[in-house]
């Protein structure tokens, strides 16, 4: 097979205000924004380019005849850390509620999960620590 698809590059995220979704993205991740525009922003993380597209814009463009779900908790996004916990400390000085955990998981890893404004659920997972 000629080109590898194993490498996502980039996401995007359909949101109602990109500038609400900005302030909370550059608040909890401190990633750098590396493209905006009217209707967008994207921010660069180590690997991935996370777009925040409002709702609606460039639908027909992006999607053909596609129409986006709701936001929600359709799917989970997870950030690999060393020390859930101290993370989940640290989300919470930032203002950011966690809505799940931090809990062992039957798989071996210590995890936590949280919303950003339009509901899209964010996973910190780390190893359990030792006792």
């Amino acid at each position: 097979m000629g080109e590898s698809l194993k490498s996502i590059g980039a996401i995007t995220l359909f949101v109602d205000d990109p500038q609400r979704s900005k302030a909370f993205y550059a608040r909890v991740f401190e990633a750098d924004v590396v493209h905006e525009d009217d209707s967008s922003v994207a921010f660069g993380f180590d690997n991935l380019v996370v777009n925040l597209l409002k709702r609606g814009v460039a639908v027909d463009e992006l999607l053909g005849q596609v129409q986006p779900v709701e936001s929600g908790a359709s799917f989970l996004m997870t950030v690999w850390v060393e020390n859930t916990d101290a993370v989940c400390a640290d989300l919470a000085d930032r203002g950011v509620e966690i809505v799940d955990g931090p809990q062992d998981r039957a798989w071996g890893l210590r995890t936590a999960a949280f919303a950003d404004p339009d509901g899209y659920l964010w996973e910190i997972a780390g190893p359990i620590p030792a006792n």
